[in-house]
């Protein structure tokens, strides 16, 4: 049953638990750890889910899914008692997030609010994500079935990915296209979800300038002046200051 070296282990996480969000989140700055453990969602979900997966483990029955229950019911935040969850993860405002019977989560990784790491039809076994160290998953986004999010990836809000993920690789869009940040690799927590890439406005650039050629080599051809080219232009500036801080 439960004993010291447990609720050691337990207090020593929890105490990672409350330093990630002191370290991730601005709001954290300069308040106390006990008002950290009595407020903030995202911590008061994970304390819940230490003491529900420690007794799923021990096969206790009820009892964990009674927890994640109710910790669903105070934080908004559903955490199955099977999930593996490492050290230091950070769910910030947390509404909404969903973690997985077999879902895995490496240690310092950060979570935003509607974040789903999720299943995929009926299949048994191994059937949801495994979200390795240091990754970013950005707001809403979804990450579903047995796929690999590697090292340091970083997530882009509201992208559905559906396949692995390497390692120091940021993914963007639905269904989510792997893609780097201005040549950089991510590492570790980042709010920057401005100057990600988009592959949408890239591919309709590249298409433009294809069918721009095309008209210029017809123009040679047959004498005949063409309209001018249409100019893709993006919807946001991708370069310049991250107005989150960074």
């Amino acid at each position: 049953m439960l004993g010291l070296g447990t609720l050691a282990r337990v207090a020593g996480e929890i105490r990672r638990d409350i330093s990630a969000a002191h370290q991730r989140d601005p709001a954290a700055r300069g308040v106390s750890s006990l008002e950290v453990l009595a407020t903030w969602p995202g911590v008061q979900a994970l304390l819940a889910h230490r003491v529900a997966h420690g007794l799923a483990g021990l096969g206790v029955p009820l009892v964990p899914r009674t927890i994640a229950m109710a910790s669903r019911a105070l934080t908004g935040i559903e955490i199955h008692p099977a999930a593996a969850i490492g050290d230091g993860l950070f769910i910030d405002h947390g509404s909404g997030v969903v973690i997985g019977e077999t879902a895995r989560v490496g240690t310092d990784v950060t979570l935003y609010q509607g974040v789903t790491l999720g299943g995929t039809g009926f299949a048994t076994g191994k059937r949801h994500p495994t979200v390795q160290d240091n990754v970013t998953i950005g707001s809403g986004a979804k990450v579903l079935g047995p796929v690999t999010v590697g090292h340091g990836a970083k997530v882009g809000a509201n992208s559905v990915v559906l396949h692995d993920v390497p390692p120091n690789t940021t993914v963007v869009g639905n269904p989510g296209h792997a893609v780097r940040v201005e040549g950089r690799r991510p590492e570790g927590p980042d709010a920057d979800w401005v100057h990600l890439p988009d592959p949408v406005a890239d591919a309709l650039r590249d298409l433009a300038g294809r069918i721009a050629a095309l008209e210029r080599a017809l123009e040679e051809a047959t004498g005949h002046h063409t309209q001018p080219s249409a100019e893709v232009r993006p919807l946001r500036n991708v370069r310049g200051r991250n107005p989150a801080g960074g």
